[in-house]
């Protein structure tokens, strides 16, 4: 099956007892059992639900894994991910992280002796020897958030294996639709499932889907062990959303290549970010910051908003919003400037949205 028909069929059996063409909603916390330790396959929904396995299903498809874990969060399955390290173990990220995970490592996880390093993976021989030193993990994001660096997956991939590191790879800003890591060589693939794949703003979730059975048990392990669980009500919502993820992602291209190509051609844009696919512009501004400030809290379409992948645009300042947690020096230095600003273009009009980007400039500028 193709792309869009395993997206909206597996994992998404009609209920058999009614015959209902959607799996309900399973909002339970336990489930009986025959005898003591004898089961149905659930016990308790912090290990297990239906809806658990349905959506898990269909996310393992449409990365071209074998395996899947659903959590709580995108911070959730990094979290469990993390507790397979001990203390002295190495992991190297990319210097465009984004700050939340850039948070989890150096603000908690370090207390606990796992070293985050951070590289350019633009020098293949830089990333080869830090891949020397044996980290137990490199963990990159393509493209990244929010400067939108691409990276070379197959490339990443093959080197870590030659020092037995594992890649992860956090595709939440592309989604299984524009790539699928997995099928590059990559390990584990992590997904903010609030973001694209959920795709409504309604919604906390996150995934690790995986070929290995062994790390895919661990995941399982650490969701039930740590509490990472999320709702099954999130998680049947994500796999109603999964069924238009495909029609959802060529909208999304299509207005932000409408959206970078209107802005790089405005006088008062200085460079334009776009990868050239999925819906994510990074823009800096020929303006003050205070300025800058002041013209994107003037959208009336675009939102003023953390988070994106959404239906609805929204706007986001990364220094004094997402990534406010990484210290200036940091930001800086891997050109994430004070001025730069983030677009999660939407499914709107995309006449609406321009006007929208003009009628700003001129109430800021008049």
């Amino acid at each position: 099956m193709k792309f869009s028909t395993q997206a909206i069929h597996i994992g998404q059996e009609p209920e058999k007892t009614t015959g209902a063409i959607v799996p309900p909603v399973y909002l339970t916390s336990t489930f009986i059992q025959k005898h003591p330790g004898v089961t149905k396959g659930y016990d308790y929904t912090r290990a297990g639900n239906p809806n658990f396995t349905n959506l898990e299903k269909t996310l393992a498809a449409l990365e071209k894994g074998k395996y899947a874990t659903v959590f709580s969060s995108g911070l959730g399955a990094l979290t469990a991910i993390a507790s397979t390290l001990s203390t002295g173990d190495t992991v190297i990220a990319i210097d465009d992280v984004y700050g939340g995970t850039f948070r989890l490592f150096r603000k908690v996880f370090q207390k606990f002796g796992v070293k985050f390093k951070q590289i350019s993976f633009k020098d293949l021989e830089e990333v080869e020897k830090n891949l020397k030193l044996k980290p137990k993990i490199i963990l990159l994001e393509s493209p990244t958030n929010p400067l939108l660096k691409t990276i070379d997956i197959k490339k990443i991939s093959s080197l870590a294996k030659k020092y037995k590191v594992l890649t992860v790879v956090d595709n939440t800003f592309a989604s299984p639709y524009f790539q699928q890591p997995l099928t590059l060589g990559a390990y584990i693939v992590l997904h903010s499932s609030t973001k694209y794949l959920g795709g409504h703003s309604d919604l906390i979730g996150g995934a690790i889907i995986t070929k290995d059975k062994n790390f895919a048990d661990e995941m399982d392990f650490a969701r039930k062990a740590l509490g990472l669980n999320p709702s099954p009500f999130d998680v049947w919502l994500i796999s109603r959303s999964l069924k238009t993820l495909s029609v959802r992602m060529e909208k999304h291209q299509e207005n932000a290549f409408e959206v970078a190509r209107f802005l790089k051609e405005h006088p008062k844009v200085k460079k334009v970010y776009y990868p050239g696919f999925s819906g994510i512009v990074s823009v800096e501004f020929k303006l003050s910051l205070a300025q800058t400030k002041k013209l994107i809290s003037s959208f009336q379409v675009f939102s003023l908003a953390e988070s994106l992948g959404g239906v609805e645009s929204l706007v986001d300042h990364p220094a004094s919003m997402t990534h406010a947690s990484i210290p200036k020096k940091e930001r800086d230095r891997i050109g994430l400037h004070d001025g730069l600003v983030r677009f999660s273009v939407g499914l709107e009009n995309i006449e609406d949205l321009i006007a929208d980007l003009e009628k700003a400039f001129k109430r800021v500028f008049k």
